[in-house]
């Protein structure tokens, strides 16, 4: 069943980035009924990100957690190369690689090709969204759209507004989040915001604890599981999360906050080992390959 959204209507939502997270993000707004447009860089990025998505909307048909078939929800899928597609879109998520210079030339072209009233977000974790707005001509349309990962199974989204952001667009954002299913939490712009401020610090120390034989990745996580109720630790978090990511915020927040985010000896070594968790098979635990 189609949801019907604050806008009037079915909303048009265009993703730059088929990764891991736009694909995630792709695939919330498809089982809402909205029609999406993913751009990739290339055609075997693209052929790359349908494949994705469409695995993981079969994986939420054989949950039962959609009831929509899939040619419906494959139907409104569209996958392409050209940025200028974007034209027609209400609202274009930006969801590229962690890096301020890519993310803010992503966006000057993206706001170059969208219409007037669509709204522009980034999906950033960490980078100031009034820094990312520097280049564009609306900032008032621009807002930040922390999704997590896995975005079908996470149920929280962090709407950053900027110094520029309209009020009304954060309103708007609100309802897209709720009819997602989603819970929305509004953070004013600020290094880390809150949610990859608070969980950094955390995977940060218990990085160090394993570094100097406090205890096992496994007892670290479960003092945190165990003792304070946390679903899943530090650790193990980090490896979903990825690796690189975790070490790209800690460079932004330590940048911008101080020596207390300066990345582990432990977690550059990992990254330059090519050890970035679950999507390489191994980080502080061993990944099945499927």
């Amino acid at each position: 069943m189609r949801v019907e959204f604050p806008n009037g209507g079915d909303l048009k939502v265009g993703v730059l980035g088929g990764g891991r997270m736009g694909a995630g993000i792709a695939h919330a707004f498809l089982l809402v009924g909205s029609e999406v447009l993913v751009v990739e860089r290339d055609r075997e990025a693209a052929d790359a990100a349908a494949l994705r998505i469409r695995e993981s909307v079969e994986r939420s048909i054989e949950r039962g957690t959609t009831h929509v078939s899939a040619d419906e929800l494959n139907a409104a899928l569209r996958l392409g190369t050209d940025i200028a597609r974007f034209a027609d879109c209400d609202l274009v998520i930006e969801a590229v690689p962690e890096d301020r210079g890519l993310k803010t030339d992503a966006l000057a072209r993206i706001e170059s090709v969208i219409a007037k009233t669509a709204m522009l977000a980034s999906n950033t974790s960490s980078i100031s969204i009034d820094a990312l707005a520097v280049s564009l001509a609306r900032p008032e349309q621009f807002l930040g759209l922390h999704f997590f990962n896995p975005v079908p199974a996470s149920v929280l989204v962090e709407i950053v507004a900027g110094a520029a952001t309209d009020p009304a667009v954060i309103a708007q954002a609100r309802g897209w989040v709720e009819a997602l299913g989603k819970t929305p939490i509004v953070v004013r712009d600020s290094p880390g915001f809150a949610s990859s401020r608070l969980g950094l610090v955390l995977a940060l120390e218990a990085i160090r604890m394993l570094d100097a034989g406090v205890a096992s990745a496994e007892d670290i996580d479960t003092a945190m599981e165990l003792g304070y109720r946390h679903p899943m630790g530090p650790l193990r978090t980090t490896d979903i999360v990825g690796l690189d990511v975790r070490l790209g915020i800690a460079e932004e927040l330590h940048a911008t906050l101080g020596e207390r985010f300066a990345p582990p000896a432990l977690l550059r070594q990992m990254v330059a080992d090519g050890k970035l968790g679950r999507k390489s098979g191994e980080g502080f635990y061993r990944w099945d390959a499927t």
